[in-house]
């Protein structure tokens, strides 16, 4: 089977992994101490980047291609058991709009319906998860849009600035070169005509003052990806004479020349401004991910700080139908380990990816929340409870680590499921605990941007779990000032208080 970006070649990872062989050259102990980085923090460097797929459609979004798009295999038909792409279900309670499937009803008894990326809302949605755990930039997916697709690729571009926009975030474009057959005119012409126009947007990333871009696929072992080097290199060196920061989405084993990767292309490598290695169907448990760290990490990071090259490792919280996330153990010991090789940035890989089982973005908890019969696995799969949005909340403590916010910790200090309390203040987005939970806080002052640090964005918070004999007042502004509030037991509603507390909180001080 050829390796593709929605498949891969695992069995000759797996065996290296099994019997310790070493893919690169070991690096004494002192290399990964020696991080100097090529490009300052931006919108890349020194950030956490989630791959944005954004192509859910159904019949009667409006979108252009208005079918299943993503969500079946026969996409004229909707999905069921037998016609179906995903392998992992979306937790579905803040979507406003969504569509019926051909699924028997959940474990609960409610339809089983899914969401359409081509809604605004749904964007949004996406967006303001992102605000809430620390997901900087996104990376939306752009594959070939000359053929049937490419209008409603083309929306969701603008759908996707909006939202940038709306909720802070940075975003910039990625190009898959996946099976483009006439990619070299054709990726010019469509930044040219289309892209480019975007980088006009507030929202759109910059690094080193330049847009960013991606192109992902070039060097690829496979018959979809038979770019010559040549064509590869003109494309990346195109794109820089266009004044843009180039990042590269290349094989696992770019650097010295095999597996994933075809022998020769170290030059097309080399030419990138970032490289990014793709990790996706390479790792399933920590011991992998430890034979990386040793093996393969080490040794890119030390060839990009040579090259003056940025180097933005993917992290993945692994497939979670095939059984590999190990309840957050798995991706947290990713970041650990990319954190003690000095990486310059994290690209989650993905955002929203429920076809191949490795989104961060909420997902069913229980079989409550998936449909009957279906086969498919909750994120309590493995015997652990876990909220919908713990990778969310776990991606955001791996990014404050990558950026010094906490100390560099093998152990994992995301809770599955949030405390109630119990150990320290949890406030929640949304009435009667609902939505997204803040770190749990212990007693002191916290300002805006130390409670941002911590989860809790301003003016968002609508309820709040306290301990017995502890004290909480709260801000309307920031460092202690405007209009208090205190509470001093849980409060489920803080619409109800006077004057309306909802949405008012941006500094507290904790006793």
């Amino acid at each position: 089977m050829s390796l593709t970006r929605r498949t891969f070649l695992a069995a000759s990872t797996a065996t290296a992994a099994a019997a310790g062989t070493t893919i690169g050259t070991a690096l004494p102990s002192s290399a990964t101490t020696a991080t100097p980085v090529a490009s300052p923090p931006g919108d890349v460097v020194g950030k956490v980047t989630v791959g944005y797929q954004g192509w859910f459609a159904c019949p009667g979004d409006g979108s252009p291609i208005n079918r299943w798009w993503h969500w079946s295999r026969d996409s004229s038909q909707p999905p069921s058991p037998s016609n179906t792409t995903i392998a992992s279900w979306p937790e579905m309670s803040e979507y406003t709009t969504s569509f019926q499937t051909a699924y028997a009803n959940l474990g609960n008894g409610q339809p089983a319906k899914l969401f359409s990326s081509y809604t605004q809302q749904t964007v949004n949605t996406h967006f303001l998860w992102m605000q809430q755990h620390g997901c900087d930039t996104a990376a939306l997916q752009r594959f070939n849009p000359t053929g049937d697709e490419g209008p409603t690729r083309d929306a969701m571009a603008a759908k996707v600035r909006q939202a940038a926009e709306q909720y802070g975030r940075k975003f910039y474009i990625m190009y898959d070169a996946t099976a483009w057959t006439n990619m070299q005119p054709e990726m010019k012409a469509d930044w040219t005509n289309k892209m480019k126009a975007y980088t006009s947007s507030s929202a759109y990333a910059k690094q080193n003052g330049k847009p960013v871009v991606c192109i992902w696929g070039f060097g690829f072992n496979e018959a979809n990806k038979a770019f010559p080097a040549s064509a590869c290199l003109d494309v990346i060196n195109w794109f820089k004479g266009q004044g843009c920061y180039v990042i590269g989405g290349v094989p696992t084993h770019w650097l010295p020349g095999n597996e994933d990767s075809r022998a020769g292309y170290l030059d097309v490598y080399h030419a990138f401004n970032m490289i990014s290695p793709w990790m996706v169907g390479r790792i399933s448990d920590v011991a992998g991910a430890d034979h990386y760290y040793n093996n393969v990490n080490q040794q890119d990071q030390a060839d990009c700080n040579a090259h003056g090259i940025d180097y933005q490792p993917c992290v993945i919280p692994g497939d979670l139908q095939s059984g590999h996330r190990r309840h957050g153990d798995l991706m947290w010991r990713q970041f650990y380990n990319l954190t003690r090789v000095g990486v310059q940035g994290y690209y989650i890989s993905m955002f929203d990816e429920y076809n191949e089982g490795n989104q961060i973005a909420k997902t069913a908890e229980t079989s409550a929340w998936i449909p009957t019969g279906s086969g498919i696995r909750a994120l309590n799969e493995d015997g652990t409870a876990c909220s919908a949005d713990y990778y969310l909340r776990l991606t955001n403590d791996g990014g404050r680590m990558l950026k010094g916010q906490i100390p560099l910790t093998a152990t994992r200090p995301t809770q599955p499921v949030p405390s109630q309390g119990t150990g320290g203040v949890i406030f929640y987005q949304h009435i009667d605990y609902g939505g997204a939970a803040g770190q749990t806080l212990a007693k002191g002052n916290y300002t805006r941007a130390q409670l941002v640090a911590a989860g809790v964005q301003d003016n968002w918070a609508s309820s709040v779990k306290i301990p017995a004999g502890w004290s909480v007042t709260i801000y309307s502004e920031d460092n202690f000032t405007g209009q208090t509030w205190t509470r001093t037991a849980d409060t489920a509603n803080f619409v109800i208080l006077s004057p309306n507390a909802n949405d008012q909180l941006t500094s507290c001080r904790i006793q």
